[in-house]
């Protein structure tokens, strides 16, 4: 019943509630730390660092390895911390590894934001960092490849994508179904997600970027039931990226892949080789 209000609602408002769905979309709503996450990050050096007026928390784990760097990009409404398993594996192996938390998620300072102003702060760090392995976890996939087709110069040894979306319009898609908008709202969203972030929403299709980028080696994990990103997205962006890998996993969902062990020996294996 609810949702059939809502559709009428936004059928006969369709700005109003365009309004109400861009606040939601640019106040992320971050999840709190478990005590072990809380832990793996007190281990890290931390440091902030400024950003469009946000100050941006950033983790590294063993400074002194002598194995290979390592970048770590989380998703949308993620946190560094949320990588916490995967950094102690990859730390007991002699990895450096970096995090951070973009702006107004974890321990970053908080201010509205969106999607694509995380795009391109990522992006940002990729380039400064200079690291060529990298980890992403679901939407942080979008920030890498967008980085790496916008800039030729950018180059990753190997890149594992934990889950990943492809086209962003089927993000919008899926929210309205979800809450119950009417197609007349949605149209309203997009006109207005793309004056203010001056980007175009169809553009923006990971299946697209991985096209123009440089990447030698990628890996692809998804489970078969993820309810946050269908798999049918990540079996899209591999079909269109000759050389990848694509791994089916099950039992995991969404978040709990950045924790389930064959994921993570799955990830530390190819790495390592």
């Amino acid at each position: 019943m609810k949702k059939k209000l809502i559709k009428a609602a936004s059928e006969l408002f369709p700005e109003h509630f365009a309004q109400l769905a861009f606040q939601q979309i640019t106040n992320p709503q971050v999840k709190k730390l478990r005590p072990h996450e809380l832990e793996v990050l007190q281990r890290a050096r931390q440091a902030t660092i400024s950003y469009k007026g946000y100050r941006i928390r950033t983790y590294t784990w063993n400074e002194q390895g002598h194995g290979k760097e390592l970048l770590l990009i989380h998703g949308w409404e993620g946190q560094a911390g949320n990588f916490a398993d995967i950094v102690e594996r990859l730390v007991a192996k002699d990895f450096r590894v970096y995090a951070f938390d973009g702006p107004s998620h974890g321990f970053s300072s908080k201010a509205p934001t969106s999607l694509f102003e995380y795009t391109l702060m990522a992006g940002t760090i990729i380039e400064e960092y200079g690291i060529k392995n990298l980890i992403s976890h679901s939407f942080g996939s979008v920030p890498v490849t967008y980085s790496l087709r916008t800039n030729p110069g950018l180059h990753l040894k190997k890149y594992v994508l934990l889950t990943t979306p492809d086209k962003f319009t089927e993000r919008i898609d899926q929210v309205s179904a979800k809450v119950g908008f009417s197609e007349s709202t949605k149209i309203k969203l997009v006109q207005l997600i793309e004056k203010e972030t001056n980007m175009k929403i169809a553009e923006l299709n990971v299946s697209e970027f991985i096209k123009k980028i440089r990447v030698d080696n990628a890996l692809i994990l998804h489970d078969v039931n993820d309810k946050v990103i269908p798999i049918s997205q990540a079996r899209h962006v591999h079909h269109q990226w000759p050389g990848s890998i694509f791994k089916e996993v099950s039992g995991t969902g969404h978040f709990r892949i950045l924790r389930n062990d064959k994921v993570i020996d799955e990830v530390v294996r190819f790495f390592l080789h």
